[in-house]
């Protein structure tokens, strides 16, 4: 399980970028990937030039009492075996009523019906969601490259009001947008948008 950690996503990164000679980075993410660019961005600093994530805020965002309801299913997905059987039961009618019909879910399940595929997936939410009792917040120093935080007025997951609170965690440049009428799949449901966002803040 620890193979799937945050930490360890991180340090696959870096090594990607060392593999390639790459000093520094523009880094564009989303979801789980914006995660791993968020402490990316904070735990190596001088790799990351300029910050896109969709949809995750800051590690550090308050939860909002929304965002709570929004997660249930990052719950359901702890319970191992049980969250397979119950995704993949009656052609995956569970994890279709999940989407709302939104992505590309034919392919999802394809690439998901791959041996143990699903199971890594939920791996993801279970190294690093599980619960746990109240703690202190980790220490994460401020990110300094200049961030651009998108989300997506349609989205089901996650709840835009902590991506809109995550500037406070951005040193450098700060900037939200949020598209609407999208869902959590952005690059899917809005590409000429968000790529003009991305033109003019990568440009």
């Amino acid at each position: 399980m620890a193979a799937y950690s945050l930490q360890n996503a991180v340090a696959d990164l870096v090594g990607i970028l060392d593999a390639l000679g790459i000093d520094a980075a523009d880094i564009v993410a989303h979801d789980w990937g914006a995660s791993v660019a968020w402490l990316t961005a904070t735990a190596h600093p001088n790799r990351v030039r300029r910050l896109v994530v969709l949809s995750a805020p800051h590690p550090l965002a308050p939860y909002t009492l929304r965002q709570r309801e929004m997660a249930w299913y990052m719950l359901f997905f702890q319970f191992e075996g049980i969250a397979e059987a119950w995704l993949q039961h009656d052609n995956w009618a569970l994890f279709r009523e999940m989407l709302r019909g939104n992505g590309d879910i034919d392919r999802y399940i394809s690439d998901l019906s791959r041996p143990d595929a699903l199971k890594a997936s939920l791996n993801w939410y279970r190294a690093n969601l599980a619960p746990r009792l109240p703690e202190s917040p980790p220490k994460l120093p401020p990110v300094e490259a200049p961030t651009l935080g998108i989300w997506s007025s349609n989205d089901h997951y996650l709840d835009g009001e902590r991506m809109k609170m995550s500037g406070q965690f951005v040193k450098a440049q700060w900037r939200y947008e949020q598209i609407d009428d999208a869902s959590h799949w952005i690059p899917l449901d809005a590409p000429d948008r968000l790529n003009q966002f991305l033109i003019e803040w990568l440009g």
